[in-house]
């Protein structure tokens, strides 16, 4: 029987913006709910919009605790939420992917744009490296990351990606086994290079 792993405090990274489709905005509430209601913490970037604030409502719903990470730029946009458990300002968008993720016990990407895939590729690439050890998940509403799925498999098939490195990453339509997943991650043993022998 696999040991489930501690997750008091997951970094969830999402879209400032809403979506068209409401089942974005219902799941992202969603999900900040049920972490509160197991007791977890999120960690997020601190919006009061879009997916973001969706997220952050949720969790508040259920008396969770909320902990933003906002850069001072983006605070001054009057973007902030301003009813969260915790807000931290820091000075750069590096820095708040740096303070998410030494906070946080786990990842978990909703859907999002450009700047949602660059800080949930960069928590994926450390685990791949071995910088660190928590589950990342992408949690797949409305199959919104299935052609990211099938650039994976096809990553694996020419040969840029190790199968190792591609089955670490969890990816789930469904919320209630995205998390249970999380919770029963195990890290493979394994470096980065696909083929040491093509060097």
């Amino acid at each position: 029987m696999t040991q489930k792993r501690p997750l008091n405090r997951i970094a969830v990274f999402c879209g400032s913006s809403k979506g068209y489709d409401m089942r974005y905005r219902q799941q992202a509430y969603a999900l900040g709910k049920k972490l509160a209601q197991q007791g977890i913490e999120v960690i997020y970037g601190g919006a009061k919009v879009g997916l973001m604030g969706h997220l952050a409502e949720g969790a508040l719903s259920a008396q969770g605790m909320i902990t933003g990470v906002i850069p001072e730029f983006l605070k001054e946009k009057e973007i902030a939420h301003g009813g969260l458990s915790r807000l931290i300002e820091v000075a750069s968008m590096h820095e708040r992917k740096k303070k998410m993720h030494e906070l946080s016990q786990g990842v978990i990407a909703l859907p999002g744009g450009y700047g949602t895939l660059e800080e949930f590729f960069e928590m994926l690439t450390w685990a791949q490296l071995g910088l660190h050890q928590k589950p990342v998940a992408l949690f797949n509403i409305k199959g919104f990351y299935d052609p990211l799925r099938h650039l994976a498999d096809n990553m694996v098939e020419e040969g840029f990606l190790n199968q190792l490195n591609h089955d670490m990453l969890i990816f789930e339509d469904d919320m209630e086994q995205l998390l249970s997943r999380m919770h029963s991650y195990s890290t493979p043993h394994s470096d980065k290079w696909v083929n040491r022998d093509q060097w």
